[in-house]
């Protein structure tokens, strides 16, 4: 596996993963809003060059040979949304769960951590996700609170 910088070369690849998800735009890690056309060739090139030039956020997809597996977002901690949706947000395809690519990702991620600087990194996700959870508690994440359907984890970088 492999995290590659998004790129409109991969437009094939990333959007049999996007219909693996279905419709809308919730596949977590991806950066995806509302306001994304990701259909067009040039809504793909211009959602992929906003990800790139994001100076808040690094994005990452995760690649296995030529098929995205998913997404994995790393929000500094001058991102608006680090506060309250954690450092680190990232989705696997379906078709790929169970089989250690998130724990994997984010491994990864706290290593470009790292070299930013970070110490610690959090993660949220739904208290009902228990595969979420696991893989946070898998690459060294403690539980520090829970807020209605969310619980926070802190994540210490290597």
């Amino acid at each position: 596996m492999d995290l590659v910088v998004p790129s409109d070369d991969l437009v094939a690849a990333w959007r049999d993963a996007h219909a693996e998800w279905g419709p809308g735009f919730h596949e977590d890690g991806f950066g995806l809003t509302a306001d994304d056309d990701v259909e067009s060739a040039q809504g793909f090139s211009d959602w992929v060059e906003r990800l790139r030039d994001d100076v808040e956020c690094t994005y990452r997809w995760i690649m296995e040979g030529e098929r995205v597996l998913g997404g994995v977002a790393l929000r500094h901690d001058s991102h608006e949304f680090s506060a309250r949706l954690g450092h680190i947000g990232y989705g696997v395809r379906p078709s790929e769960r169970g089989r250690g690519v998130a724990s994997w990702a984010v491994r990864e991620v706290l290593t470009l951590a790292s070299y930013m600087g970070m110490p610690r990194v959090t993660a949220v996700c739904e208290v009902e996700n228990a595969a979420s959870i696991a893989t946070l508690a898998r690459v060294g994440g403690e539980q520090v609170g829970r807020l209605g359907s969310a619980v926070r984890f802190r994540i210490p970088v290597p």
